[in-house]
């Protein structure tokens, strides 16, 4: 399906001038917030009408305790394999900054079949999982051909319902992330009685999404609505599906900024326990975890995770936190709110 630019910002700023109050919706893909700041989509939208950050960056959602478990990892011998945009989360260690100087094997792979390849040379290898039902097939295919996994693989959607459930968050509708849905489907969505749009990501796609969600408020008949039907189905990806569910099971997890979420993690199965890093090196992380002892800080990534700051809010943000020198999770990513502020926005 093909948009006329010009033609949908017509339609938003009709429909934006029907409601009269300020409106606030939240992207929750890292991807849709690039594509928002790279064409300077927030310039361009009503005065009522503002765009806001969610907790759709994996790296940045990611708790400091399995930051510094896997940094305890690579400091105790073991080699170490992620993906790029999650390297750079070690600068934020505090066992690898009170440790400067020690050897440790960090590689960064571009696809799990280089960290295959890998583990051929380093027969102790650890891959660090990170990311939500995008990246976790991929884990999960791996594990079953031997691949040892950290997991800090997370399901996305117990975030929206806990998202919702913060009163200090005030936001009319949710812009669903276009490659998780292309995973889970529009289905799951469902039973969650609020406007949202599942978009792909072109500007067009989130330009159609917010016009969409405008059509909702007005109507009064909040719904899933799917954009991006040239790549999402209702039912989504059920082989992917199939095989997060074989080797996976899912349990509590912890989430920078939001906390622990019930049903939110994806932990390895007993039967592949094997290449399970948690249960392999269980005695070496319960030391490493006792000498985690994280220092206060002034970075806000977990509010600004929430939607509740912005990243300009932060008294960090451009000053002393910058990509070359990051505070925290939210400038580390490319996907992270602050890095995308510090690329696109005005300092």
């Amino acid at each position: 399906m093909k948009f006329s630019f010009s033609k949908i910002l017509k339609e938003i700023e009709k429909k934006a001038s029907l409601i009269n109050r300020p409106l606030t919706f939240m992207e929750l893909c890292g991807t849709h917030s690039q594509t928002i700041a790279a064409f300077g989509l927030k310039k361009i939208l009503p005065k009522n009408l503002s765009l806001i950050a969610g907790p759709g960056c994996p790296v940045c959602v990611t708790s400091q305790r399995d930051v510094e478990s896997v940094a305890g990892l690579a400091l105790a011998g073991i080699p170490i394999a992620t993906y790029g945009d999650t390297l750079k989360i070690f600068d934020t260690s505090v066992l690898l900054k009170k440790n400067r100087g020690s050897q440790i094997d960090i590689s960064v792979v571009y696809d799990i079949t280089e960290a295959l390849r890998l583990k051929s040379q380093k027969p102790n290898l650890v891959f660090w999982g990170i990311g939500f039902e995008t990246t976790a097939p991929m884990s999960a295919w791996a594990i079953k051909k031997g691949l040892t996994v950290y997991s800090t693989h997370k399901k996305f959607f117990p975030a929206m319902k806990t998202l919702l459930q913060n009163r200090e968050l005030k936001i009319d509708g949710f812009i669903n992330p276009g490659h998780v849905s292309a995973i889970t489907g529009t289905k799951i969505y469902e039973n969650l009685k609020f406007p949202q749009v599942v978009a792909g990501f072109e500007p067009e796609d989130v330009l159609q999404a917010i016009s969409w969600l405008l059509d909702q408020i007005i109507s009064k008949k909040p719904r899933v609505q799917n954009e991006y039907k040239r790549v999402v189905k209702r039912e989504g990806n059920k082989r992917a599906q199939k095989i997060i569910q074989e080797v996976f099971e899912v349990k509590d997890s912890f989430w920078r900024g939001l906390g622990k979420i019930k049903k939110s993690g994806l932990v390895i199965r007993k039967k592949y326990r094997a290449q399970d890093a948690e249960y392999v090196y269980s005695q070496l992380l319960r030391k490493i975890r006792k000498k985690i002892i994280l220092p206060p800080s002034a970075c806000q990534c977990g509010k600004i995770l929430q939607g509740i700051y912005r990243p300009q809010e932060c008294p960090l943000f451009a000053k002393i936190c910058q990509p070359e020198n990051p505070q925290g999770p939210c400038m580390v990513s490319v996907e992270g709110a602050c890095h995308i502020e510090y690329k696109y926005g005005e300092k």
